[in-house]
């Protein structure tokens, strides 16, 4: 059977795909309402709001696709618009792998039994290996590791990908993820256990289709986690908005520059907005503004970070 894009391993594909583009920048597709540009959205309601994230997003992936090697569409903020919002997000996906982008899908799903094989059945897998022809999804581990087999079953079949929350970017994270169980923190079992898997899938890369969901603004738990988890690549939210830095991402790579893609979803795609580019570019040259942050990021990855040596 020739390797295509539904039969090959995720992680090689990211690997690939980081190394064509030099970089580990992951661009996050969150599209609200009150952020866009203004004339993006024309009229009021739904299908308006819908439509107006589809040319937004369009806009987006069209600067960023020959920078980037991936995108992470945020479901919720299509999801709350209804049946048009659900129509603009596979809009979103097939217009970014169209463009030759690798799509992660921010949904944070889970369930038990036949239900996590639903969500596993309908998003995991690029084109038409599954109806929304994702690459990978990110995923909660708090209903257990029998929760997690569908996903990882799936994604081993279609050659995607998951993310399993391990420590979560957001301050309230710690309530439950810092509980000291057994000598270590919680955070600790569930990255050991997503490690197991990425070593139990993982490619000639040296990395598992099982990644981590790590914040950057936790520089030291990422620090350790990357210790304890060396076949586990990770996805690595927090950075720019929420006050992470590229040196705080630093230690969360292999020597390669390799094992991490680095979220930024509001200081790229709303850059526009931002000071140091309001006045330069405004609201009217917003794709300029999209393509300066970007360029940025990247350069502040490579200095900071061993994402030099891609």
């Amino acid at each position: 059977m020739p390797i295509t894009a539904a039969t090959s391993h995720f992680a090689d594909r990211l690997i690939a795909a980081v190394r064509a583009k030099g970089n580990p920048v992951l661009v996050g597709l969150d599209p609200r309402v009150e952020s866009l540009p203004k004339g993006l959205i024309a009229g009021d309601g739904y299908e308006a709001a819908a439509s107006g994230f589809v040319s937004f997003c369009r806009g987006v992936i069209d600067v960023v696709a020959p920078l980037v090697a991936a995108v992470k569409p945020q479901a919720a903020f299509f999801e709350q618009l209804g049946l048009p919002g659900m129509r603009a997000l596979k809009e979103v996906i097939d217009y970014a792998a169209a463009k030759g982008l690798l799509v992660i899908l921010d949904g944070k799903r889970n369930d038990i039994g036949s239900t996590a094989q639903g969500y596993a059945e309908g998003y995991l897998g690029p084109g038409e290996s599954s109806p929304w022809g994702c690459d990978a999804l990110t995923v909660s581990p708090y209903l257990g590791d029998d929760s997690l087999t569908p996903f990882v079953d799936t994604a081993k079949q279609r050659g995607a990908g998951i993310f399993v929350l391990v420590k979560t970017s957001n301050p309230g994270g710690k309530r439950f993820q810092d509980i000291i169980a057994e000598g270590q923190p919680l955070y600790r079992h569930v990255g050991d256990y997503v490690e197991s898997l990425a070593v139990r899938t993982v490619s000639s890369g040296g990395y598992g289709f099982v990644g981590a969901v790590v914040g950057a603004t936790y520089p030291e738990q990422l620090a350790e986690l990357r210790q304890a988890m060396p076949h586990t690549w990770f996805l690595i939210p927090g950075f720019g908005a929420q006050g992470g830095t590229a040196k705080d991402c630093a230690l969360a790579f292999d020597t390669n520059g390799l094992g991490a893609i680095v979220n930024n979803s509001r200081g790229i795609i709303f850059a526009h907005s931002r000071s140091e580019y309001k006045d330069r570019f405004g609201a009217g040259r917003w794709q300029e503004a999209v393509e300066a942050a970007t360029h940025e990021m990247i350069e502040q990855l490579k200095a900071e970070t061993p994402a030099r040596h891609l």
